[in-house]
């Protein structure tokens, strides 16, 4: 796990790649690599790249990056993990490549040098990764399958200039840094910014499970190497008990590629059913307890999972420990969120996301298990059960009347519910009238409807934005399987974008905050390939119950009051916390805001809202919770 950035000159502009530049590149994402860090230029100065190391595997100064090939051909900046790195490495140890050191990374540059972009395919992992190649000045840049490790960049006068975080990038002279408008609709709808977008004007993501070539005139290709559909389509017509017992080979396979460490690691422990099966997994792989981490609250124990945490930890005998919080101390880090995001995530997990961090990485532990994946994939979410309930009995049926009539019907409840509090009940309304996607990502925080009370009258065309955005995500869903059910189409457009850009960053920026490394079992690419092609039937056999399949695949694994207790959901109680002492901070931080200024959005809904969630009609702290992040960032990098 590491932070990587560099620049590349393509165009004869002034040279402005230099040591100095590199060096802030790299200090500024000190937290992604505390052990190490390294600057490197090729002769000519129209490549240079900046590291910073965490060490994990090969704990040597073999490990060094920037790292170069043999004949110098290539070098490599590199961050995330190989877990197959091995069994590679003895393939190409057979056609005579000689290594200098025990990491993957020095696998990643072999490979490339005898496979090209298909050692894409032979590597198990995550991954960000850039290569020179010096002969043909050519680079070449990849990010994982899933997207579980970021990779930003821009190309700005006659520069393409790249980095693990968007605030690199920011350190290259001249950069502008405006707000990309037309994104923000996308985070006030659904968390984050698009999968291949960011919320700075100019600068962009490297989608997950694509590879960039910039060729030296400035040319850029990218395309997609991930294509799941049609590498294991296969699974379709595999039965219940086939999946179930191919699920649990695959994750016993994935949880113990993903103990490979020279450091310590452990399990974030909630106490549900993803995390205590990543503990009781690898308490039979080890010699040793667990360890495991749990963080809960201390004013509002209705929110805490800590009896199921802990009965989880003296069920497989963990090194288990605890972190309670305040509100107070939430409080505390409000302003420093936006600096390690880069973007605002609206997600406010990420408050206790960040102690749980803390207590790992001061507890001496690098590595840490987490959970994610799980539920997108298996209808985990008690929302996405009622989405599928809802468009399997009512919606599908409906959008078989005539269009006109079902455009008269959203247009009569559109008069009737838009100024209500049922605004979410219009929104189902809307999508199935006028043939919209029906993916919402979880639960939306500012659902189309709402945004067209937000949005200021010049700014009124944005709210499309969100509709305009998972159009084109179900569009990319039909053309990697046609014949994509309900649930397959949502689980595509959520690897695509929630998993990658929500869940997956908050993970790896907050972790990163506090230099430790996060590893996602679940998301191994061959559980995704299989529960892609899974149908409705065998994934979600009933229609009452979330994580039907997995559920029934762990019950060798866990206890059933485990498996089978309500869920509860990693959450902060942020409504709460703006009816008490935030609300006069938050209240003060959004409508003074420079974000406010910009007249994208009416200052009297906003007041409006707050008010009446410190009055209790009505909970919004998510949506309020998204616009105080949405405006401490723009103090923070907008100004």
């Amino acid at each position: 796990m590491c932070g990587i950035a560099g620049v590349v000159k393509y165009s004869q502009t002034e040279n402005k790649i230099n040591n100095d530049v590199l060096k802030r590149m790299s200090d500024v994402i000190i937290h992604r690599g505390p052990d190490d860090d390294g600057l490197w230029m090729n002769e000519e100065r129209n490549c240079g790249f900046a590291f910073r190391r965490l060490s994990i595997i090969d704990l040597s100064k073999a490990g060094h990056q920037p790292m170069h090939s043999k004949n110098e051909r290539y070098t490599i900046v590199f961050n995330g993990e190989i877990y197959n790195h091995s069994d590679v490495r003895k393939e190409l140890l057979k056609k005579g490549y000689k290594y200098k050191s025990q990491t993957d990374t020095e696998t990643i540059l072999n490979g490339y040098a005898e496979w090209n972009e298909e050692v894409l395919e032979k590597m198990l992992g995550m991954w960000g990764f850039a290569i020179w190649d010096n002969e043909k000045k050519e680079l070449f840049a990849a990010r994982d399958r899933l997207g579980i490790k970021p990779f930003y960049y821009t190309i700005q006068n006659g520069y393409f200039i790249f980095g693990s975080e968007i605030k690199s990038i920011l350190q290259f002279p001249g950069i502008s840094v405006e707000p990309n408008i037309d994104e923000i609709p996308n985070y006030l709808n659904l968390g984050m910014s698009s999968h291949n977008s960011t919320l700075f004007k100019n600068i962009k993501k490297l989608p997950a499970g694509h590879c960039l070539k910039l060729k030296r005139n400035g040319q850029i290709e990218i395309k997609r190497y991930w294509d799941p559909f049609n590498k294991y389509y296969k699974y379709k017509d595999l039965g219940f008990d086939d999946a179930k017992e191919l699920l649990m080979q695959l994750f016993n396979e994935s949880v113990e590629a993903r103990m490979m460490s020279d450091v310590p690691f452990g399990v974030f422990l909630s106490g549900g059913v993803d995390s205590s099966l990543n503990v009781a997994v690898m308490s039979e792989m080890m010699s040793r307890p667990v360890d495991t981490f749990t963080v809960g609250f201390k004013e509002l124990e209705k929110y805490n999972e800590l009896k199921y945490a802990r009965k989880v930890s003296e069920l497989f005998k963990t090194n288990h420990k605890e972190i309670l919080i305040t509100e107070a101390d939430c409080f505390d880090i409000l302003e420093k969120l936006p600096w390690y995001e880069d973007e605002p995530n609206g997600d406010p997990v990420c408050l206790p996301l960040y102690f749980l961090s803390k207590l790992t990485r001061e507890s001496g532990t690098i590595v840490i298990q987490v959970g994610e994946g799980s539920d997108e994939q298996f209808c985990g979410y008690e929302s996405s059960l009622r989405d599928y309930n809802i468009y399997s009995k009512y919606l599908n049926k409906y959008q078989l009347l005539p269009s006109f009539l079902r455009k008269g019907i959203y247009g009569a409840s559109s008069m009737y519910l838009k100024n209500t509090r049922k605004l979410d009940a219009l929104e189902y309304i809307r999508r199935a009238s006028l043939d919209e996607p029906f993916y919402s990502a979880g639960n939306p925080m500012f659902s189309v409807e709402h945004l067209k009370k937000l949005f200021s009258s010049n700014y009124q065309y944005l709210t499309n934005k969100p509709i305009e955005y998972a159009k084109s995500l179900e569009k990319l869903a039909f053309q990697m399987n046609p014949e994509a059910d309900f649930l397959q189409r949502n689980l595509v457009m959520d690897i695509t974008f929630r998993l990658a850009e929500l869940l997956l960053m908050r993970v790896d920026k907050i972790g990163m905050a506090h230099s430790i490394e996060a590893r996602v079992p679940f998301l191994d690419h061959r559980i995704v390939e299989l529960s892609l092609s899974l149908s409705e039937k065998v994934k979600v056999p009933n229609l009452k119950e979330t994580k039907s399949l997995l559920k029934k695949a762990v019950e060798t694994k866990l206890p059933k009051e485990i498996i089978y207790r309500k869920k509860q959901g990693f959450w902060a109680p942020v409504n709460e916390w703006f009816r008490n002492e935030w609300f006069d901070y938050t209240k003060q931080k959004i409508l003074t805001s420079n974000m406010l200024k910009s007249g994208l959005f009416r200052k009297d809904y906003i007041e409006n809202m707050l008010n009446l969630h410190r009055e209790q009609p009505q909970n919004d702290g998510k949506r309020i919770y998204s616009l105080l992040m949405l405006a401490l960032w723009w103090e923070r990098f907008i100004k």
